[in-house]
Parts: structure tokens; sequence; C-alpha cells
């Protein structure tokens, strides 16, 4: 197809996804917190998306939406892999197209362009030469996007969280059901290396059963959320902390968590309990710029989401997980990873990966034999080309590679909708908390029950790993 260097207004055929009005980077009619939220979906899954095999794909045919901090990288990654045409790219600002355009000179790809307008995305993705949408935008537009994608025949790859309120989690859900379309959200942790050892371990029963689990995002986001010129497009993520109080970035400490665990396949969330400390940097940052520049005079009375956040989750086999959220606070970055079951302890973070039996730390040479023995296929297969690769170390490219070879080969992906669902609920789940006095509220069962027999995820190779890497 001819390289089209595409510009244009707004569509009006846009009407039709419900988007009317509102900041270009802010899905209109998003739904707030209430109690009016669906809770429980239907009653029962028109299809059980979990352990689906969608039909294989030779060539993975890929458009990318979102070119801005993270959606390069993909660009790139994407590449490199055997089997992917990357077809399209898509952001509001040509600038940024432009650039991720370059990224790819000197290989075989060679995407048409979109920009210019809030939805120049939409056109994209009502091509019929596109086999996978991979969402890089902010949060607001996760869910319609990749709601949309699926109704027009798309695999989905979204962004964390996948949804912001119960509703949209469920519209997913339902969505993938009907379409038998994945839509898998890109947890990149889960592909971390001592969480994927971890996972392979829990597998293998190294911990006994699994008692509690903790994870995090601990990250001091601060300057970056108040940088008008180098931080997020038009301030989205000043003002997601400016407009909601809970956990609102809860998956990557919990992803990896419910993988062990089994959450949706085995176990399921029971209720949660979550509390938030008060601000104690926000606002007082946004008076200060206030001062000097009138562009922050708006957020200067603004309320903001307390600093920690701290969020207790009961299982439905009586295990306990805690997650924190704390991007405002001068701490080190910190995700955590704990695990402790009846047999053995893991912790990562704030040291390096450690294992520890009968409350003593392995010892180095016992580590290296645990490392051996229980270091999983995939990272035996890609490891070492993902850290020369990159991606947060390495594992943004196992999971990219990962994605596409489950295609390929007509595989079950590693996360379902469930648990794109699942892992994103917990943000609006905690502000349903926090608003009632940290009391304990349901969580939604987005599997209707099948988690009693959905297989746990199978992180082997079996019928897979034969994708090359183009170096």
């Amino acid at each position: 197809m001819e390289n089209k260097r595409r510009k244009f207004m707004k569509m009006s055929s846009v009407g039709a996804l419900g988007l009317v009005g509102g900041n270009v980077f802010s899905a209109p009619s998003i739904e707030s917190i209430s109690s009016n939220s669906k809770l429980f979906g239907t009653s029962e899954a028109s299809f059980n998306m979990s352990g689906y095999s969608a039909p294989k794909l030779n060539e993975v045919r890929i458009g990318f939406i979102g070119l801005g901090m993270r959606g390069p990288g993909a660009v790139k990654r994407m590449s490199l892999i055997e089997g992917v045409s990357i077809k399209a790219l898509c952001d509001l600002r040509e600038e940024s197209v432009m650039k991720s355009k370059e990224l790819l000179k000197g290989t075989d790809h060679d995407p048409d362009l979109y920009y210019g307008s809030a939805y120049a995305w939409k056109e994209m993705v009502d091509r019929d030469d596109i086999d996978l949408i991979y969402i890089a935008t902010p949060w607001d537009w996760h869910t319609p996007m990749a709601v949309y994608a699926m109704e027009s025949d798309k695999h989905v790859a979204v962004e964390v969280p996948a949804a912001k309120t119960i509703d949209e989690a469920w519209e997913l859900v339902e969505t993938s059901e009907r379409t038998k379309k994945h839509c898998m959200m890109l947890e990149n942790c889960c592909y971390d290396f001592f969480e994927l050892l971890t996972l392979n371990m829990a597998r293998q029963n190294y911990f006994g059963e699994i008692i509690h689990g903790e994870g995090a995002y601990i990250h001091n986001l601060l300057d970056l959320n108040f940088d008008k010129n180098e931080g997020y497009e038009s301030m989205w993520r000043l003002e997601e902390n400016a407009a909601r109080n809970g956990n609102l970035y809860p998956t990557h400490g919990l992803g990896p968590i419910c993988q062990i665990m089994n959450i949706n396949r085995g176990d399921r969330m029971d209720y949660l309990n979550s509390l938030s400390s008060a601000d104690f940097d926000m606002q007082n940052r946004a008076k200060q710029y206030a001062k000097d520049d009138a562009f922050f005079s708006e957020y200067a009375n603004r309320t903001f989401r307390g600093n920690m956040n701290t969020t207790l989750i009961k299982t439905s086999l009586g295990r306990s997980i805690m997650v924190q959220h704390d991007v405002s606070s001068p701490r080190p970055y910190s995700r955590i990873h704990m695990i402790s079951g009846t047999k053995a302890f893991a912790q990562k973070w704030p040291t390096p990966g450690k294992i520890a039996v009968n409350d003593e730390w392995l010892k180095d040479a016992e580590m290296k034999s645990v490392e051996k023995k229980y270091t999983p296929e995939l990272i035996k297969k890609v490891g070492k080309l993902a850290k020369k690769i990159g991606g947060h170390g390495g594992m943004d490219f196992i999971m990219d590679w990962r994605l596409i070879d489950c295609l390929r080969n007509g595989l079950p992906l590693d996360q379902d909708v469930y648990d794109a669902a699942l892992w994103s609920a917990i943000g609006p789940l905690s502000e349903q908390s926090i608003a009632n006095r940290s009391n304990a509220i349901d969580v939604p069962d987005f599997t209707r029950g099948n988690w009693k027999s959905n297989e746990p995820v199978d992180i082997g190779l079996k019928g897979a790993g034969n994708t090359s890497v183009n170096m």
C-alpha cells in the first residue's frame, strides 16, 4: 500500500463511539465512581476467553496508537520480531509520528501515518489489513479504543490500566467474549526476570501454599507530573491525580502476584479495603508554581490524591494481598514483589531478588542453584537478547516477543481480558473504599464463576518459541 501522510479533521462518524466534546486527551462521558456501577456484569459469559486460542497469524500486522512516552519503544522492539508487519502509526501530533517513523529506517516496515486529529486513530482501526492494535495513549482512551478495535475485528494490546471504571472493565470483558478477540493488558512487570523465576517456582510448589503477596508502584513522578513542557501531554496525569483518590496504578505490582496465586484460574479476589494518606506534596507544589506561573493557578486549590495508598485484598481461598501506590513522595523506586508461602519466601526491592527457606536467606551459591533449576524456558529463550534490546531492563521486549509468538502459533495469551479487567478494577474499587472510610468493597468476578475451572497460565514454550529476532 502506498505510504500516505494523513492529516484530517475529526470524523463525523465519531459520535457512534459515544465520545463528544471534551479535552482531546480526555475521552468524554467517562463514568464517575458511584454505587450505580455495574458490579456483576451479565449473568454468564457468552464465551470463556480464558485459555482461548485464536487462529494462527503467520504475519501479525500491527497499528500503533499513541507515540509519546511508551509507544516509540514498542515500535522499535516490534520492528525486530519475525512475522511482524508495522502497517500504521498514529498520534495526535505529527512530530511524534515522524519520530517513530524514523525509528524504522533501514527496516522493511513502511507504515501509513495518521495524525492531526484526536480521532485519527479511528480511520486507522477501520482498515482491514491490521490484526493487532497496540494502544499506548493516556488512560481515558484505553477502553474506548480497545472496544472499538475489537468491534473492528482486531486483537488488542493496551497499556495499563486497561480500564478506569468498573463499567469500562465489564465493557472490555463482554466485547472480547462476543468478538472472540484477545484483549491483553501490557503488564510488562509480569515479564521481569525475578517475577518469572518466582512464578515458575510457584508452579513447581517451591513455596508450598501461597499465603500472602505484596506488590507496589512507588515511583517519584512529582517533577514529571508538573512539567508542562517535557511531562505528560496536556497535563493528563496531573489531572488524574487531582480528580481521583485511590490506587490509580495498581497493576505493576499486582499482576505478578495474581499470576503466582492463580487469580482468575483457581482463586479469585473476594473483597478489598483501601486507605490513602493525606496529600503532603502535590497541592503545595501547585501553589508554589502558581506564584510565578499563571498556568498552574487552576491547580492551586485543587484537592489531590493522597501520597500513599495501601490496598488490602482477601481472596476466596483465604490468601491476602497488599498493593501500594505512591508517585509523589521522595522515595526510591520500588515494586516490592514479595511472596510468602508455607515452605519458602521471596522478595525483591529494595534489594535484588532473594529467596529464604526456614527463615534464612539462601547463600549466593544456593541462590545460583535455584536460578539454574527454576529459570523458565521463556527466559532461557530470549532473556539475553531482551537485555541487549532493552525496554525496562528487557522485560518489555520479552512481553512483546511472547505476544507475537503466541499469536503466530495460535496459543492462549499469558494475560487475558479477565486479567486486564480485574487488575485495572482495583483502581476504581480502591476509590470507592476510600470514599467510604476504607470499608470493605466486593470485587467483581469478571469470569462469572469460570475461575473455578480455568487453567493456570502456561509459561512454557510447548508449541511455541519458534519466532526469531532480526538483529
